[in-house]
């Protein structure tokens, strides 16, 4: 007989801290946790995620993130050194700089991690951190403000603010070299707000101090003249024509950025994938909008 079978009937079993149909229910979340783990292993580091189901009309950046992400920070312990798992088309760049100012706030130094995308306010959020790693698949983007208009139908369509001061100025320009205002001018300035070309200019300055800001504070705080350079250049619609552009690691090391780039076959971004397709699947299969999610908490929206 051995020893476990000799002791009382009350010590031989613990209850479970989940019934089995709870737990077969949760069993992906479970999964992903364990993976988190895994990865924190890895790295001795706090991971944290915030995954946006970028096929998903609710998955921008806003301020219903706070909270969930507030929740996740409350798990760490003041101090911990943080990545942040994000995935994201972008969104609020004024949320944005709250979720960053939130992490630092309770971390130690605070690393991004970019598995697929981090686009737009994604990207802003990035910039805040002390470095960012990403693999061939990453990518990031420019963070020049867009416009929400609609088609003559309704259809939702983004454009560049920049865009509507560049078009002002072709105008200008035009009246200039002819000496008068082109009558086929007309029906575009009626549409010209004043107030909209002010918040136009207004978004694409707040969007460059910001990146200055957090760069010169962090990830680039040796090299200040570098993080205005680069700033300027992320909220430059000349040089990122469209807001989709792909700036992918070799492209964010070579503006100046701290890039750490893991290859394929590195076991910390095996398993960085697998997490990241654990949360693709879960999106593909349930619907949901955003998942945030450390070793212990979890929360869906939407």
């Amino acid at each position: 007989m051995n020893e476990e079978s000799q002791q009382p009937q009350s010590q031989q079993s613990t209850p479970p801290k989940r019934t089995p149909l709870f737990e077969a229910l949760h069993a992906d979340r479970y999964q992903r946790q364990g993976f988190i783990r895994e990865v924190e292993d890895l790295t001795n580091r706090r991971l944290l995620v915030y995954f946006g189901n970028v096929n998903h009309p609710a998955s921008a950046i806003n301020n219903s993130d706070v909270a969930p992400l507030q929740d996740l920070l409350t798990d760490c312990e003041e101090g911990d050194s943080i990545d942040l798992l994000i995935q994201s088309n972008g969104g609020d760049g004024d949320v944005a700089e709250k979720l960053v100012q939130m992490i630092r706030q309770r971390a130690s130094s605070f690393r991004v991690i970019v598995a697929e995308r981090a686009k737009s306010a994604g990207t802003m959020i990035a910039l805040g951190s002390d470095s960012i790693i990403m693999g061939a698949a990453s990518e990031l983007g420019p963070i020049d403000p867009q416009i929400q208009t609609f088609t003559p139908d309704g259809q939702p369509i983004w454009r560049a603010a920049k865009s509507y001061l560049d078009g002002l100025e072709q105008i200008k320009n035009a009246v200039a070299n002819e000496g008068q205002l082109n009558p086929a001018y007309y029906p575009l300035l009626s549409q010209l707000d004043p107030a909209l070309l002010d918040w136009c200019s207004k978004a694409i300055d707040r969007a460059e101090e910001y990146a200055e800001k957090w760069l010169s504070a962090h990830m680039l705080k040796e090299r200040p003249d570098v993080a205005k350079e680069i700033a300027h250049r992320l909220v430059d619609a000349q040089q990122y024509r469209s807001h989709g552009m792909v700036i992918n690691w070799k492209d964010a090391q070579d503006l100046g950025l701290t890039i750490t780039h893991l290859k394929d076959e590195e076991e910390l971004w095996q398993q960085i994938w697998r997490l990241h397709l654990a949360y693709e699947v879960k999106c593909r299969t349930s619907g949901v909008a955003k998942i945030f999610e450390s070793r212990r908490v979890s929360v869906a929206m939407g």
